[in-house]
């Protein structure tokens, strides 16, 4: 196999241009993921906490947890793949659009679009597939924390939510610390499906590399590796934040 390295040399820009905006995109879902992770894994895990005393507000939160099931149920049961496409083809013409935007209309629009649009359809693509996986990893964190905790939280007085915030959620971070570095791995990789919409990350780069050569070796063992080398960051950044040894299991 007769490897052509030097044809990478001329592309040096865009692949680093490329790494960039894949960074950028997973730091964006990564962080956008958790607060939506948080917000809705409180949800889904609030049946056990002390029902509120007027109707509405039960009524309310029932409202809330089947929101929060409808939502994990639709983005982790469908192609990430089909989710960007939704949201960019579908859902960023009824957002932001020159004529009739719910958010964006006007000049500023199609100046958004053209500039940023597929961009902010890719973070917000990743942003709510992130947030429907992260929502889970918080559910059965919360969920893995003996019930006996919060009941002892509640005798000393505390709210559910001051149970929450000063018991359970300090001891089952750390628990959710590996399912959260797989999450942010997988963002990583799947980053990869936004070059279906124009996005020029790191896919995009090996395709007009492979475009213009015809020659697929060179340019996609190159990002591999690039790919491997953040996973790889990522997981011993991670590491870092794990329970210690004698801790795991209590």
């Amino acid at each position: 196999m007769d490897l052509r390295w030097e044809i990478l040399a001329g592309y040096g820009p865009l692949f680093v241009e490329g790494v960039l905006m894949t960074i950028k995109l997973t730091l964006v879902a990564i962080g956008a993921g958790m607060a939506l992770g948080i917000v809705f894994g409180l949800v889904s895990s609030s049946g056990d906490a002390p029902p509120p005393r007027s109707t509405g507000a039960r009524w309310g939160m029932k409202s809330l947890r089947g929101l929060t099931i409808g939502y994990v149920t639709f983005f982790r049961g469908t192609p990430l793949f089909v989710q960007i496409l939704l949201v960019h083809f579908a859902l960023m013409p009824a957002l932001i659009h020159p004529d009739h935007g719910l958010l964006l209309a006007g000049e500023s629009a199609r100046t958004f679009r053209q500039e940023h649009g597929a961009f902010f359809s890719g973070c917000l693509a990743l942003s709510l597939n992130a947030g429907a996986y992260i929502s889970e990893i918080f559910r059965a964190g919360i969920q893995s924390i003996h019930r006996g905790q919060t009941q002892a939280g509640y005798s000393l007085g505390l709210t559910h939510a001051q149970a929450m915030r000063f018991v359970i959620l300090p001891q089952a971070f750390r628990r959710m610390v590996p399912a959260l570095v797989n999450e942010g791995v997988t963002l990583i990789k799947d980053s990869s499906l936004v070059s279906a919409i124009g996005l020029a990350e790191l896919a995009l780069a090996a395709r007009t590399v492979a475009g213009a050569y015809s020659r697929y070796w060179e340019p996609y063992l190159a990002i591999s590796v690039i790919y491997l080398i953040l996973t790889l960051a990522l997981s011993a950044f991670a590491k870092r934040l794990e329970a210690p040894a004698h801790l795991r299991g209590r």
